[in-house]
Order: structure tokens, then sequence, then C-alpha cells
């Protein structure tokens, strides 16, 4: 297993459009992804749950990979958010 903790940039949030690219991308790793935000732990790969959790811009989150290629998928998940989904 492989953690990182960010600070989400997008000045939204992980609301709908960067939650969807999020998901989707995540979806395409074999190993279970998982965000951490305050007391939530959520599934990195379900839209709906990223939603559920409410996360702002300038929160920190922890960001979990579990699986054979759980190194890639931490990659592209900090790729991701550090580059606030163009937005």
């Amino acid at each position: 297993m492989v953690r990182q903790k960010i600070i989400v940039v997008n000045p939204e949030g992980l609301h709908l459009r960067p939650a969807g690219v999020f998901a989707q991308q995540m979806d395409r790793f074999d190993c279970d992804v998982t965000i951490r935000y305050k007391e939530t732990k959520v599934n990195g790969k379900s839209l709906l749950s990223i939603l559920a959790a409410c996360i702002k811009c300038g929160s920190e989150i922890d960001i979990e990979c579990d699986g054979s290629d759980e190194h890639e998928a931490i990659s592209k998940a900090i790729e991701l958010i550090n580059s606030g989904f163009a937005e």
C-alpha cells in the first residue's frame, strides 16, 4: 500500500466534473483507491462517493492505493489533484 497526503488546489474543490475525471482515471487501475478526508473514507473510483465527501479547495486529503499497480495509480492521482483539473 502507498499513501500520499495532498492539498486540493482546484478552486471549486472536487465537484462533479473533477470528481468524475478522477474516478474515471482511477478506474483504469486494478488496485484499490481510497480517499480519506477528515473522518471520511471513500472509494476513489466512485463518483458519488467522492461527491458525498464534499472535498473543498484547500482541503488536505490522503490518497491510498493498494494493489499490483499502486505506484502508477498514486502517481496519476497526485498528477490530477496538482493539475487543478485545468480549472
